[in-house]
C-alpha cells in the first residue's frame, strides 16, 4: 500500500465517521476509493473530497447538493465549481440567518418563561 493512501478503517478513524457512513458516501458516489479485492483504499483526492463533504455538512448542505457541487468540478472544472459555491453559499447563508433569528426568539421566550418560574409568576 502506498504511503499516501488510507484503508477503510483508517479513513473512518481519520474523519471520525462510522463504517456505515463511509459506505453510504461511496454508494451515493461522493467517494470513489480504489479497490483491491474486498479492500478499499483512499488517496489524496478522496481525503480532500471527504474534508469538503464534512465541511459542507457542517454548514447544512444536503448530500445531494454536495454531490452536485462535486460533479461540477469533475465535469466543468474549478471555476464553474466556485461560481456554484457562491450561489449555494448565498442560499445557505439566508437559511442559517433565518434559523438564527428563530433561535434567538426561542431563547428569549424560554428565558422569560424561566425567569417567571424562578420568581413564582409562571
Amino acid at each position: 500500500m502506498s504511503d499516501d493512501r488510507l484503508n477503510f478503517k483508517e479513513m473512518c478513524a481519520r474523519f471520525d465517521v462510522t463504517p456505515r457512513t463511509l459506505r453510504y458516501y461511496e454508494y451515493i458516489e461522493l467517494l470513489s476509493p480504489t479497490k483491491n479485492g474486498r479492500s478499499r483504499f483512499y488517496g489524496p483526492r478522496e481525503v480532500a473530497r471527504m474534508t469538503l463533504i464534512l465541511r459542507a455538512r457542517r454548514f447544512g448542505f444536503s448530500l445531494e447538493e454536495i454531490r452536485q457541487w462535486l460533479l461540477i468540478y469533475d465535469e466543468q472544472g474549478s471555476e464553474a465549481q466556485m461560481v456554484a459555491l457562491v450561489e449555494m453559499a448565498d442560499r445557505q447563508l439566508k437559511v442559517l440567518r433565518d434559523q438564527l433569528v428563530q433561535l434567538e426568539a426561542s431563547i428569549e421566550e424560554l428565558q422569560t418563561l424561566r425567569d417567571a418560574a424562578a420568581t413564582g409568576r409562571a
